[in-house]
């Protein structure tokens, strides 16, 4: 390349750099404006939501979209006293929490397992946990009621967490062993010359290096869990031990035409998951970038 070639590309180059420093915050501007764009259009369902919620029966009918001057609170209170659901929540409280306890504990015991042990039997068996994952949850709905018809189950807790577990079961080991196979193995060998047993290496090394992937596994765990209706509807249905979801469905035919009082209860019924989702969330991504700098 001569001198003059060199010096005209350079021209060129200064000359392009202000058309590129121009451009670049139209981009920034026509990016947030989509960004805008697409936050509304997931934001406008929890607007309806919210402002029929908070209408009268007036209200509601003169202009269904239209956000309440006068909010009714008192539909949270009749959706609250009239549909029990206080019984509701406390047995989806109960459920949630102990299938979340179970999933993490085997799930945690049995990844460990497959992770570390180099052996065809490890391998088998992780596949089988992912065949749990294929297999469509519908083809088990009819032997699994059976099953716990026969075991005198149905209408209890015990029949909703042994499902919830045996359902969440293959998606938590998946997590947890992709998770574990990429911790390195130097603090656990460090434990084992120490004279640490194989429980006692988990419990006290691998567990609270297992905090970022153990926060992602109880957000979606209690999510699914909490959000599930069709089992609690088939096993526990119109029991005192009935969850939200189906306590809310029951509004179907004693509130048909009351919707305001079905949207409060649906608010009721999100708002205990939705803050355990945005606290947990905080410490899930601070354990991520922890590790990623580990």
């Amino acid at each position: 390349m001569t001198a003059a070639t060199g010096a005209a590309v350079g021209r060129g180059t200064v000359r392009d750099a202000p058309r590129r420093r121009r451009g670049s915050p139209l981009r920034r501007l026509a990016a947030e404006l989509g960004m805008i764009a697409v936050a509304l259009v997931f934001l406008f369902p929890f607007y309806v939501f919210l402002a029929v919620a908070l209408k009268t029966p007036a209200d509601l009918a003169a202009s269904p979209l239209a956000f309440p001057t006068d909010p009714a609170l008192q539909n949270v209170a009749d959706a609250w006293s009239r549909g029990d659901l206080g019984q509701a929540l406390t047995s989806s409280a109960v459920v949630t929490g102990l299938s979340v306890a179970g999933l993490v504990l085997l799930g945690s015991t049995a990844a460990y397992l497959l992770a570390r042990r180099a052996q065809r039997l490890s391998l088998a068996l992780y596949l089988l946990f992912l065949l749990g994952l294929m297999i469509p949850l519908q083809l088990g709905m009819v032997p699994l009621y059976q099953l716990m018809r026969d075991a005198n189950l149905l209408q209890t807790y015990t029949s909703l967490i042994i499902f919830e577990v045996g359902h969440q079961l293959p998606l938590v080991v998946f997590l947890y062993t992709g998770f574990l196979r990429a911790l390195p193995r130097e603090y656990e060998e460090a434990a084992r010359v120490d004279g640490a047993g194989p429980l006692t290496t988990f419990r006290r090394i691998v567990l609270p290096l297992l905090r970022p992937i153990t926060g992602t596994v109880v957000i979606l765990s209690s999510i699914n869990i909490w959000n599930d209706f069709l089992t609690p509807l088939l096993y526990v249905g119109g029991s005192a031990q009935q969850t939200l979801p189906v306590a809310i469905f029951a509004f179907r035919g004693e509130f048909a035409s009351q919707w305001q009082i079905i949207f409060a209860g649906m608010g009721i019924a999100i708002a205990p998951i939705l803050l355990v989702y945005f606290l947990l969330q905080k410490y899930v991504i601070k354990g991520f970038a922890s590790g990623i700098k580990g």
